[in-house]
């Protein structure tokens, strides 16, 4: 049967939509048997299994199938690594063949009546690179299954693991032990008197913003006075329109997240719809309604007991799930009678949310939920949570007073993150300030739109702009700001906000959408740079004393090389059909490392080619972060196809200091005479190999270091994209001849002051 006839995008959106429809009282089995009925439907296939894993056995157990022996369902069980269906599971891969008795794993389960069934696709179900199971087509036409279906039951895969990964948690909360007792709230101190205060505290992600303050992570299972003002007179049919409206509002605003940030909100408010259709939360406060409480009030204890539930739960994905329980309630209690909360409404438009901490993925939903800005009583600068802030382009101050988090709901707050400030009742001339720097701000934006599509020196040398990107969303600035490429696309943040791996499409999709977008512009995506301050909440490496010199970066890929197959397999899939796009890896600390990622590029590729997957190999390059590299830079060099020289971590790692440490800031000198040496040597091994090289990181918007970079040879920066208009007019203003001896003077002293004084004088004459 030819591919058109399968209607894989249909099954796609039925399977999100049974998703949506999963019924607790029915059960998980009762879900995979419509599960596999669906599949096999759209796929015109004979027969559809669903095997999930048990970790007490290490067995794959058939759970629901359509179109073998009904009496295996629950009996057959398969090791890991037995048969096709295993081996699927233990090499996490799918397994595709044209006719199943060719496969050297292939075995024959007697009783099963597949014996007339030739084609056989098996398709692993992960959860965070976890094993949940396996998904697997049979059909009597041989070579039936085509890479198109391929790539559709992997996201069918994808689907099933979330949905299956929740069922089993809120199941087993029906079993749970009983709640510990609740832990008093920690001492707040004094609080704020009346009138206006100003917190100081750090910006982490410019912009400044006015609205009403909500604290988070505490207020549902603290604040008893919340549950005085509750409204009265409400009633059970209150609360099932509540909760109608709230799933529809979840829904809409998951449909909404998606087309806005296609490479991180997948399923970024799961747990919330499920939570909401699982009878043991909704149907213990409608019993608690018809006992005479107040829905308000039943809303309340129930989501403090989940929220106790989650927060004493040994389990990490339970733990995580404080803030999402919490959210909920806030939407809820909005829903159930909206004139109560005055000025707020189901999101959180228009707040400033304060929180003692906050998950990356946390920050995607109030993202999505209207934020205005946060603030968190902890954290860095230069923290993943940060970044994506930035990213997101919601201001954020980092503070340490403890007295924000007693501060009334709905207080009002003006948040300067770009000063790093907080104000608590703002008067009218801070208001007023407020406003005249915002009009300033929005003066620089329109400076952006003034931007050249060439970046050359006073003397007419052509230098290239690229842009660094999180996320897809970013895109729009950086072609706003006429950026020549991106010189630095970061593919761990949309691994960092999820709750789970992406799977090899996702990461596919995002790939080629980027690509799409620069329209055969230079794109260079560099391969996960995991641990230090990035951490994946759902794969745990176990505890270091030191994760900055701990399992990261490349270290990390190479020790998972099931988790790097799939992204690299996704990279060479984009690269078909897109010369410009490249691949990058971090933090390389030898030739021998470089050398090892690329041999597994390659068998990358020669799984495409024997599966017939279109792909090509990108030029492969490397970032120089470690004094290692430096020193190892000929050789390394001579073998990439071209070297990017990562500004911040090479500081920190030449130096010593520890870059998110602002005690240490006073040490982190860009303009130390071994940072200087290091970046001239590292430009000229570049050029005696016939490499390119570019500088990325926040030395390249240094617009007092400009004058050296350029003097080196740097012909090429990856920056922020806001950052391109200031550094283009800087350029503008630098003479190359000039430059260079500027550049040979800074390399010849051998004092920090004395730089520091050179670079005085040379940017005030220029």
């Amino acid at each position: 049967m030819s591919d058109f006839q399968k209607d894989n995008v249909a099954l796609m959106c039925d399977i999100g939509e049974l998703v949506g429809l999963f019924d607790f009282e029915a059960g998980l089995d009762a879900f995979l048997t419509k599960a596999v009925s669906t599949v096999a439907w759209h796929m015109r296939a004979a027969v559809c299994s669903i095997y999930l894993y048990e970790a007490e056995t290490q067995e794959l157990v058939l759970r629901a199938n359509q179109g073998l022996n009904p009496a295996l369902v629950g009996r057959l069980r398969l090791k890991n690594g037995e048969g096709i269906a295993g081996m699927t599971l233990k090499e996490m891969r799918p397994i595709c063949e044209a006719k199943a008795t060719d496969n050297p794993y292939f075995k024959h389960i007697p009783g099963s009546q597949e014996e007339r069934f030739v084609s056989f696709l098996a398709v692993p179900i992960l959860r965070k690179m976890n094993p949940v199971g396996v998904i697997a087509v049979q059909d009597p036409q041989w070579n039936y299954f085509t890479p198109n279906d391929i790539q559709a039951l992997q996201v069918i895969a994808s689907q099933l693991a979330g949905v299956i990964e929740n069922a089993h948690l809120l199941l087993r909360l029906r079993g749970n032990e009983p709640v510990p007792p609740v832990v008093p709230p920690e001492s707040f101190g004094v609080e704020f008197g009346p009138g206006t205060h100003c917190v100081r505290g750090q910006g982490a992600s410019d912009g400044m913003v006015m609205g009403l303050s909500t604290r988070i992570g505490q207020y549902l299972s603290v604040d008893e006075k919340v549950v005085g003002g509750c409204p009265i007179g409400l009633t059970e049919a209150d609360f099932d329109r509540a909760l109608a409206t709230t799933e529809r509002q979840l829904l809409d605003l998951q449909r909404r997240l998606e087309d806005k940030i296609h490479d991180a909100a997948s399923m970024i408010f799961g747990a919330h719809v499920l939570m909401l259709k699982d009878e043991a939360f909704s149907g213990e406060i409608r019993s608690q309604i018809r006992e005479g409480k107040n829905p308000w009030e039943a809303i309340l204890n129930e989501v403090r007991h989940y929220a106790d539930l989650f927060a004493h739960s040994p389990n990490p994905s339970l733990r995580e799930k404080v803030l999402d329980v919490e959210d909920l309630g806030h939407r809820l209690l909005h829903n159930l009678s909206a004139p109560a909360l005055e000025s707020t409404g189901p999101d959180y438009t228009g707040q400033i949310i304060i929180a003692k901490e906050l998950l990356p993925s946390d920050i995607l939903k109030l993202s999505a939920e209207g934020a205005a800005g946060l603030v968190l009583l902890g954290g860095g600068q230069h923290s993943h949570v940060a970044i994506l802030a930035k990213a997101l382009q919601i201001p954020l101050v980092i503070v340490s007073d403890q007295r924000l988090l007693h501060l009334p709901e709905k207080t009002p707050l003006l948040l300067d993150a770009k000063e790093g400030q907080v104000v608590i009742r703002p008067g009218h001339e801070a208001i007023q300030t407020m406003k005249d720097i915002i009009r300033s701000l929005a003066d620089s934006e329109r400076m952006a739109d003034q931007v050249k599509t060439e970046t050359r020196t006073r003397d007419g040398t052509e230098i290239q702009l690229l842009a660094n990107l999180n996320l897809v969303s970013e895109l729009d600035v950086a072609l706003r700001v006429k950026a020549r490429g991106i010189g630095l696309y970061r593919t761990e943040f949309p691994f960092i906000v999820r709750s789970t791996f992406p799977t090899e499409e996702e990461q596919y999709q995002v790939y080629k959408r980027v690509l799409e977008r620069m329209q055969g512009s230079p794109v260079v995506f560099r391969t996960l740079d995991i641990g230090g301050d990035k951490v994946l909440s759902y794969f745990q490496v176990g505890q270091e004393s030191n994760p900055f010199l701990g399992l990261r970066a490349l270290r990390f890929s190479l020790k998972n090389p099931e988790i790097f197959k799939q992204q690299l397999r996704a990279l060479l899939r984009a690269a078909h059909g897109n010369p410009q796009a490249k691949i990058m890896f971090p933090m390389v600390a030898s030739l021998d490392e470089f050398l090892e990622a690329r041999i597994l590029v390659r068998v990358c590729q020669q799984e495409l080619e024997r599966e017939g997957i279109p792909n090509r190999m990108p030029e492969l390059g490397m970032m120089i972060e470690l004094p290692s590299a430096v020193a190892m830079i000929d050789e390394l060099a001579a073998t990439a196809d071209f070297l990017s020289i990562g500004s911040n971590d090479l500081i920190q790692y030449l130096l010593a200091v520890d870059r998110t440490n602002d005690d240490m800031a006073s040490w982190f000198a860009p303009h130390h005479p071994a940072v200087l040496r290091a970046l001239n040597f590292i430009v000229k091994a570049a050029e005696n190999a016939g490499k390119a090289v570019s500088l990325c990181g926040n030395l390249g918007s240094d617009l007092r270091m400009l004058p050296f970079l350029l003097g080196i040879g740097l012909r090429s920066f990856s920056l922020d994209s806001m950052e391109i208009p200031v550094v283009q007019r800087r350029i503008g203003q630098i003479d190359l001849e000039l430059a260079r001896t500027q550049a040979k003077k800074m390399l010849s002293l051998g004092r920090i002051e004395e730089v520091d004084g050179f670079l005085k004088i040379i940017n005030a004459a220029g």
